[in-house]
């Protein structure tokens, strides 16, 4: 098959309607040393936030994992009219990443395009990885959805889209020799354009500290409307995210949207540093969710979280904006974002 822009297929913004969210259970213990069994209570209450606006599809690796997601699910009066399970085995959690791209355009004879890209944890930092990188084509069959390959690794939460032709991205993340070697920007940038149907791609530089992502967008800046960016900002001086996060928000400020209007830039405040077992964890209240039924925010029982919370309010008045306790699961080194990935509606 041709590249999807070719055949006019586009990914839409994250507001854009949706017909389900896609999840994979978590099971692995080594992204929650220690901490596995307490995510699930966050975990449930992210899924009852995200249901009532649309299906919850849920990918599992067997019967018996999916009688212990009911259980938790149930147990968070979580209806399980809205959920659908799937049999497809993971490696990880991390569905943002390694689960299926969905692109549109609502007159072709398929309006709905998923597209795998290569999968690799990371820059291949965490085998096996051989189930997750498999998941978008497993989602393709179950829905009948056209699959399209491109040749080169991309992970969901680099990039972050304002559904009008442009997408923001990363240097540490994209142009890292742990992903793909052997192309330079440019080839990048061929494969952004051609496979998400973007006509612009805007580049910051570094993430946040403890994010072993190399830097993923959805950590730091976000698109709330096609002309709107929220992006965190730390205060402290001597903390070390403050000169990248000051770094990015001048390279924000320098530049234009495709229709030729500077951005609008909202800053978000960072959470104080959230530690556990002396590693410096990558809380940041941008990893929020935007779902039809709510904009779902991490939260740290931080004096920001508030904070956070009514600026992101003010930024979706249409929207419930639901803060959830994000303590636990960002031991894994991610949160509601990454752990999610929209399929839009048609």
């Amino acid at each position: 098959m041709s590249a999807p822009k070719e055949k006019g297929y586009f990914f839409p913004a994250e507001w854009h309607e949706h017909e389900a969210t896609w999840l994979s259970w978590p099971h692995k213990e080594a992204s929650w040393p220690g901490k596995l069994n307490t995510i699930y209570e966050p975990y449930s209450q992210f899924i009852k936030a995200i249901s009532p606006g649309e299906w919850v599809c849920i990918n599992v690796a067997n019967e018996e994992l999916k009688q212990e997601a009911v259980q938790h699910l149930q147990k968070a009066g979580v209806h399980l009219e809205r959920i659908k399970f799937f049999n497809h085995p993971t490696n990880d959690a991390w569905c943002r990443d390694h689960g299926p791209a969905f692109v549109i355009n609502p007159h072709a004879e398929h309006p709905k395009l998923i597209v795998d890209w290569a999968y690799n944890a990371w820059g291949n930092k965490y085998p096996p990885y051989d189930l997750d990188d498999v998941i978008p084509t497993l989602i393709g069959k179950a829905l009948q959805i056209p699959v399209v390959h491109p040749p080169i690794v991309m992970e969901g939460g680099s990039v972050d889209f304002n559904g009008s032709g442009t997408v923001l991205t990363t240097t540490s993340c994209l142009l890292n020799p742990n992903r793909n070697p052997q192309l330079n920007q440019q080839q990048i940038e061929t494969y952004l354009y051609n496979f998400y149907g973007v006509e612009q791609i805007l580049w910051l530089g570094d993430g946040i500290v403890g994010d072993d992502t190399d830097g993923h967008i959805d950590d730091i800046t976000r698109f709330v409307n096609e002309n709107t960016v929220v992006t965190v900002i730390e205060e402290n001086r001597q903390d070390p995210n403050y000169a990248p996060l000051q770094d990015n928000l001048r390279l924000l400020k320098e530049m234009r949207l495709l229709n030729g209007k500077q951005l609008d830039i909202i800053e978000l405040p960072m959470p104080a540093p959230v530690s556990y077992e002396d590693q410096r964890l990558p809380a940041s209240y941008a990893n929020f969710y935007i779902s039809n039924a709510a904009v779902i925010v991490p939260t740290y029982r931080d004096k920001n979280d508030q904070k956070a919370l009514d600026i992101l309010s003010a930024c979706f008045p249409n929207r419930k904006v639901i803060g959830i306790d994000s303590t636990d699961i960002i031991w894994g080194l991610g949160s509601w974002h990454c752990l999610s990935q929209q399929e839009p509606k048609i």
